[in-house]
């Protein structure tokens, strides 16, 4: 009771008859409530000096350690119309099973005996193609025939050349020995009209004589003739050298000329046959594409596309599966301010959503259904949610992750940082103070 009165109700009535204050008023003052408050106090004490793991706490995503182990949405490469479904949702998939078949909409590709066509296409360009190379041999040849009755027609003028020459030599010579004779012809006629006019020869022999010059003049004449005409020999040799330079030389050039207009129309049809051998191999590979299959072994979660009959344009989601074998791995999100505070190989331990647990934040060990982990990569541009992603995968000195698990599902992760008193965290945490993270710097060896 409060003693706000000196006035006291003792000695008034008879309390004995009341049980209530016969009670309080033979109760003592125990000494166990001051003991049990001291000891509560002694353990508060004790507890501020306890270890405490610092922790940054966040939400995160299950999901897969490596990118072709998430779920993925399968594409149509090229327009279609779907024809047929071969899987429905839920069914798993092995890598290559078909999965829907499409027709064709594009009315380049309505011919059903495309292929058969194009091919026959390409062998009649590789049958010009090698037409065309056999009229380059065949011109190859020609010039080579060409240039070898070339040679054997200059001999043959060169022979000649020289024969006119010596023929020129020879009849010069002989021109020569006429011009000796008929001036010999002349003194000789010049010495007979002396003896004549002395009369010591008669006119029969002056006549002789003047018949003899007669035919060594006639004979000069002739010889000088004939050296005419073997320089005319000569030239029109000359001449006809020069014509057979000239005429082979025309012929040799109209065909290299027609040569490489054979290798001309040769390269054009070898770019043709080189198109139709793409066009043929992309007719073949768009024959394949019709029937779309499955990427790798997995689950069909969900037909984005449905019915028979729909259109699909080029690059459009058909199907999404779930690949059957993957690695899990868990999205943390952690705010700015903690990043410092995260590097590749922080242990981290992680609730997952679903998962019976008993959780002490600054307490892992003595927390029940938590996993370890370990963060495998570390964001270094911040996510679209303003905070950076961690990857965590698992920790293989830890206890294997739940088999349940499914990528897609929540986790509660806590990274853990350094262990401290629990005073001082409560200091830290009242003052608004980050978690430690500075590192001490390793220590240099001491040179010998």
């Amino acid at each position: 009771m409060l003693n706000i009165t000196k006035n006291t109700i003792r000695g008034r009535f008879e309390g004995e008859h009341f049980n209530s204050i016969r009670t309080v008023n033979e109760k003592k003052y125990s000494r166990v409530l001051l003991k049990l408050l001291a000891a509560l106090s002694l353990m508060g004490l004790i507890t501020m000096f306890l270890p405490w793991t610092q922790n940054v706490r966040a939400r995160g995503n299950v999901t897969t350690l490596k990118p072709e182990q998430r779920p993925q949405t399968i594409h149509n490469i090229i327009a279609g119309r779907i024809e047929k479904w071969y899987v429905k949702e839920g069914d798993f998939v092995h890598k290559g099973d078909t999965i829907l078949f499409i027709s064709e909409v594009k009315d380049d590709y309505f011919d059903p005996n495309l292929l058969l066509r194009t091919d026959q296409q390409l062998k009649a360009k590789e049958l010009s193609v090698s037409s065309y190379m056999e009229k380059v041999k065949a011109l190859d040849n020609q010039v080579d025939a060409l240039l070898q009755t070339q040679q054997f027609r200059l001999s043959q003028a060169k022979n000649k050349l020289q024969q006119a020459r010596l023929k020129i030599t020879a009849d010069s010579m002989d021109f020569e020995a006429a011009k000796i004779n008929f001036s010999v012809a002349q003194e000789q006629l010049k010495r007979m009209e002396d003896l004549y006019t002395q009369g010591l020869k008669s006119l029969t022999d002056l006549e002789t004589r003047r018949l003899q010059l007669q035919k060594t003049q006639a004979e000069l004449i002739s010889l000088e003739s004939r050296l005419m005409s073997s320089k005319n020999e000569l030239m029109n040799v000359q001449i006809e050298l020069s014509s057979i330079v000239t005429d082979y030389r025309d012929k040799i050039s109209k065909a290299e000329s027609d040569k490489f207009t054979a290798l001309s129309n040769m390269y054009d049809a070898e770019a043709i046959v080189t198109k139709l051998q793409n066009q043929y191999m992309n007719y073949s590979i768009r024959n394949d594409m019709y029937y779309i299959t499955a990427p790798q072994d997995g689950y069909i979660t969900k037909a984005i596309q449905s019915g028979i009959g729909e259109t699909l344009k080029e690059g459009e989601e058909i199907v999404s599966i779930m690949p059957s074998d993957y690695e899990l791995a868990v999205e943390m999100f952690i705010r700015p301010v903690d990043l410092p505070l995260m590097k590749v190989g922080k242990k981290v331990r992680i609730q997952f959503d679903g998962w019976p647990a008993v959780v002490f934040s600054g307490w892992p060990n003595l927390s029940y259904g938590t996993f370890g982990g370990k963060v495998v990569a570390v964001d270094n541009f911040i996510s679209p949610n303003g905070r950076y992603r961690l990857l965590i995968a698992q920790d293989p000195g830890d206890n294997p992750w739940p088999s349940p698990v499914r990528p897609g599902a929540g986790a509660d992760n806590m990274a853990l940082l350094n262990d401290v008193p629990i005073w001082y965290e409560l200091w830290r945490q009242i003052n608004g103070f980050p978690p430690d993270y500075y590192t001490l710097p390793e220590a240099k060896p001491i040179a010998k």
